[in-house]
């Protein structure tokens, strides 16, 4: 059963990182070597890049690479994260290095303006990818401009709160061991890097888009997850439209009753959405 009482104030530690360990099937790898991501290429026709979110691997996405067909899909898959070794990740800040890697396969690999879609910390990637000016389109599933807000923060307020808590994570023994007492129990984020995780947090704290978000020239849709709960729904849907208001031409979709995996919980509603952003 889905648990529609989610507490979103806890994503930032438990369920951003979700998803990744259903991934299966032969991969075709691209040709491009990176010690930040790791890149295969699924499918035939138009070019889709799929970035999941904290922790997460590309199987987050094996509803979608079944569900609709007809596209080229490019998985990412952060370095650090769902069992590969951190490697460049391993220490420093993540969100932009991880953005121009991207950036840099995308034009390595030749590909003229795809379509970007990505889930949670994935959607902060696909929003700056859509700011360089690299995105036919973009879609942002269950993410806010500013990852503070996801826990009722904002970037400036709780950037050096996230500073100490990285540092607590990784420096102290009782932070490594609450880490990774959470990377365990958590689905899909077994084999995920501690030391990742803690400093994609503090990036996400420290980071807010919204300000830049009227300059991003590409459709921007963003698909978010509500509960069953009337209430909750309502101040779920408030949150995201503030949040989005800068840039006023962004489409805003709810799909529920579902938690923070929207394409896990929801999976032919999803589709269905993707279909038509994909269709344009």
């Amino acid at each position: 059963m889905i648990d529609t009482r989610m507490d979103r104030r806890a994503l930032m530690l438990g369920a951003l990182a979700t998803g990744g360990a259903l991934w299966s099937g032969v991969a075709q790898a691209a040709p491009f070597a990176s010690r930040r991501i790791a890149m295969n290429i699924r499918g035939e026709g138009g070019d889709v890049v799929l970035i999941p979110g904290l922790a997460s691997g590309p199987g987050i996405w094996n509803g979608v690479l079944g569900g609709v067909p007809g596209y080229r899909y490019h998985l990412v898959h952060v370095r650090g994260f769902a069992g590969l070794a951190a490697e460049a990740n391993a220490s420093g800040g993540l969100l932009q290095p991880i953005a121009d890697e991207i950036a840099r396969y995308i034009a390595a690999a030749g590909l003229k303006r795809p379509a970007i879609v990505g889930h949670s910390m994935g959607g902060t990637l696909a929003m700056l990818l859509g700011l360089k000016g690299l995105a036919n389109r973009v879609m942002v599933v269950d993410m806010l401009p500013a990852g503070a807000a996801m826990v009722g923060g904002t970037a400036s307020g709780m950037g050096f709160l996230a500073d100490q808590l990285s540092g607590y994570l990784t420096g102290t023994l009782a932070g490594r061991r609450y880490l990774a007492q959470m990377v365990a129990q958590t689905p899909g984020a077994r084999g995920s890097d501690p030391d990742v995780i803690a400093n994609a947090l503090r990036d996400l704290a420290n980071i807010d888009l919204a300000p830049q978000l009227p300059r991003l020239a590409a459709p921007l849709e963003v698909v978010y997850a509500v509960g069953s709960d009337a209430g909750q729904a309502a101040a779920i849907t408030s949150r995201f439209r503030a949040a989005y208001a800068p840039r006023k031409a962004t489409l805003l979709k709810a799909i529920g009753p579902s938690g923070h995996m929207v394409m896990g919980d929801q999976p032919a509603r999803f589709n269905a959405v993707l279909k038509d952003f994909l269709q344009g």
